[in-house]
């Protein structure tokens, strides 16, 4: 599996995990400019901004790790877009999807509210 295929992969488990877990999914793949977000659901009276990470292990660290400071900035710059364009009033929350998938495991971890603007 090439690391395109296994991010598109995990993308689609990440968007299982979060429908089973009755979130409501408003967006995909939302792009603004080069930028992207990868989920963007409600659940609980807030809007969720999900990014997703994969990786076929956990040897150089666990995925989430990936979300660096500078990745931050850029999903709140989509968000701050997708709340603009789409008028939208609710609080919104950053959360975190972290896959290590492979022939041997599939590890899913949901960190909710995994950093702030």
């Amino acid at each position: 599996m090439t690391n395109q295929e296994l991010g598109v992969f995990g993308e689609q488990l990440a968007f299982q995990y979060l429908k089973d877990r009755n979130y409501e999914i408003v967006d995909r793949n939302y792009r603004f400019g080069h930028l992207e977000a990868d989920i963007i659901c409600q659940f609980g009276g807030k809007l969720i901004v999900v990014e997703v990470k994969t990786r076929q292990t956990a040897e150089i660290g666990e995925p989430w790790r990936a979300v660096t400071r500078a990745k931050q900035r850029q999903i709140i710059k989509v968000a701050n877009q997708y709340i603009f364009t789409n008028e939208v009033h609710l609080e919104t929350q950053f959360d975190i999807i972290s896959i290590v998938h492979n022939n041997f495991r599939t590890d899913i971890e949901h960190i909710q509210d995994a950093f702030t603007p």
